[in-house]
């Protein structure tokens, strides 16, 4: 708020100014302000007429609820603007792709198929995969006949041989008649967690959430 003063003439006299810019307050009153004022109001306030108490608690009420509509509108800025971020659409646009990760456990995509690779270390004239339940059980033994060293695929649509549905649950992978420097499986990509705080987002997927640096490969 812009106040006035005065000035001093040519003969030493006084003349009002209206355009003397002498300083500019506060348009609004914070908690703090309020109270400074409350409490020069109590102590100077008249003893035979005190301060109404219900006056005083609904003025403490109103300036809080201020304060606190004031706060919350920040936070809802703030995160307005993380939001708004091209970090989160980045992110969303992995949502429904396929990661091959590093993992001994398979678990079926959309349509029901389990699929994976291992690396091996050696030739080997007969490789196979298994599939085990949790009980331990052997639900498929897919095999991948004589191999090279190096990355082998495979897969299995969930079905036996009368195409009825065996499993649709995660099942471990065993690989027989091979060494293996890594077994890996694919997985789909449900969500994305995006850490307001800017950190790595994380993939989330049946077999757990991994950093997009863990994908092996991508499709």
């Amino acid at each position: 708020m812009t106040t006035t003063s005065t000035v001093t003439d040519s003969a030493g006299l006084s003349v009002y100014n209206p355009n003397a810019n002498v300083g500019t307050g506060r348009a609004t009153m914070d908690q703090s302000s309020f109270l400074t004022l409350l409490t020069a109001q109590m102590q100077y306030q008249d003893p035979f007429e005190p301060v109404d108490n219900t006056e005083m608690v609904s003025q403490m009420a109103t300036i809080t609820q201020s304060t606190g509509i004031a706060e919350m509108n920040q936070s809802l800025k703030s995160l307005a603007s993380e939001l708004s971020g091209t970090r989160l659409g980045d992110a969303a646009s992995w949502i429904g792709k396929s990661m091959l990760v590093q993992s001994n456990v398979a678990v079926p995509d959309s349509s029901g198929y389990y699929a994976g690779q291992i690396t091996l270390s050696g030739a080997s004239d007969a490789v196979s995969v298994d599939l085990v339940d949790g009980d331990g059980n052997v639900v498929k033994s897919i095999d991948l006949g004589a191999q090279s060293a190096g990355e082998v695929a495979f897969y299995w649509d969930g079905k036996d041989d009368a195409g009825e549905t065996v499993s649709s649950s995660a099942l471990q992978v065993k690989v027989n008649g091979g060494t293996t420097s890594q077994v890996a499986t694919w997985a789909t990509i449900a969500a994305v967690q995006s850490p307001a705080d800017g950190s790595s987002s994380k993939l989330i997927t049946a077999l757990g959430s991994f950093a997009p640096t863990d994908a092996i490969s991508l499709m």
